[in-house]
């Protein structure tokens, strides 16, 4: 079982205050989890591979490559105004 002390120190490393009813609530809740993980401590995990994820899935991304785009023209037609190239678009500031 934490006691308060150990309660406190932990909140305040993670810079959270909390009020005494606070620090008893967590103090039983941490300690419950802490008892859980030791439990996992005893299985015997020997022999078995090590997993990431469960699903099978994989990086579905393309891989990254420049291409060149030979169609600007066509894009600068559809365009409302153009300077020097490039869309004319009201300036923001």
């Amino acid at each position: 079982m934490l006691t308060k002390e150990e309660v406190v120190k932990i909140s305040q490393l993670a810079r959270i205050q909390l009020t005494d009813a606070e620090v008893e609530k967590f103090q039983k809740q941490l300690s419950t989890v802490l008892d859980y993980v030791e439990e996992l401590k005893k299985v015997d995990t020997n022999g078995l591979e090590e997993v990431s994820q469960v699903t099978g899935l994989v990086n579905v991304q393309r891989e990254d490559r420049i291409e060149v785009a030979d169609n600007h023209e066509q894009i600068l037609s559809q365009a409302p105004e153009i300077k020097d190239g490039y869309y004319k678009v009201k300036a923001i500031l």
